[in-house]
């Protein structure tokens, strides 16, 4: 069990990306980091970057899984008895073939891991947080500029991204009552492994392929870790950290 002073989050996808650099900010805050993602070898390698700064528990999860999720929840109040923070950052993207083309599998596997699974978890966070001592919590969602603005062969993603702000709102009213605040961050263009087809081009809406501006993954870290250290009585309820010069603003 978690001593009265620790501070426990999990953060989903916390291998690679976004979600290892936001585990190792809040390492460098003070927090105990639950790392959940599907390969082992990646969320101890997080777990190693992190070692200076914190203590990381490497936990592997499905978030395609209802049953590894409920699994994954069940480890947090089995060795902490608490959770402070969650970040629901894991999020896969479907091939960018025409509309009309996209598999209902591949829309549906998007759905499943994008907004299914952020569901599932922000109700397991809720249930632990609001019968905890102190009670209350905070939740985090990864949103993506996506939840705002499509690119090209995008439905299934940008769907999902649009229908993640909807539930950051919803569980945001909903967890006032519990002192759970909800926030969503919007990133663009981080450098990431997701994004490294960004360096050689991609699809922009006027139909040339061109290349984007990146930003350190690790200011949208440090911007989680922001958002996570506020106390409850305040929230970041949406903030976009994006590369200055990609093209979002004026996008189409």
């Amino acid at each position: 069990m978690a001593n009265a002073t620790t501070k426990i989050a999990l953060v989903t996808g916390a291998g690679t990306g976004v979600g290892r650099a936001a585990a190792l900010a809040l390492m460098q805050s003070g927090f105990t980091v639950v790392l959940a993602g599907r390969r082992l070898e990646l969320l101890q390698e997080t777990q190693k970057l992190g070692a200076e700064f914190g203590d990381g528990l490497p936990v592997v999860a499905d978030m395609a899984d209802p049953a590894s999720i409920a699994a994954l929840f069940d480890t947090i109040v089995q060795r902490y008895g608490r959770l402070d923070v969650l970040f629901n950052n894991a999020g896969i993207g479907a091939p960018p073939v025409p509309f009309e083309d996209l598999p209902l599998e591949q829309w549906q596997a998007v759905v499943t891991t994008n907004l299914t699974a952020p569901f599932l978890c922000t109700q397991h966070a809720f249930r632990i947080m609001k019968d905890q001592t102190p009670r209350g919590g905070r939740i985090i969602n990864n949103g993506s500029i996506s939840a705002h603005a499509p690119r090209p062969f995008s439905a299934a993603y940008t769907a999902t991204k649009h229908a993640i702000s909807g539930l950051t709102k919803a569980s945001n009213l909903d967890g006032r009552a519990y002192d759970i605040a909800v926030g969503q961050i919007d990133i663009g263009n981080a450098a990431t492994p997701m994004t490294d087809r960004m360096v050689q081009g991609v699809l922009q809406p006027d139909g040339r392929t061109i290349a984007e501006p990146r930003m350190d993954a690790k200011a949208v870290g440090d911007a989680v870790a922001y958002m996570a250290g506020l106390p409850l009585d305040a929230n970041v309820l949406f903030i976009t950290v994006m590369a200055t010069k990609m093209p979002f603003v004026g996008r189409g």
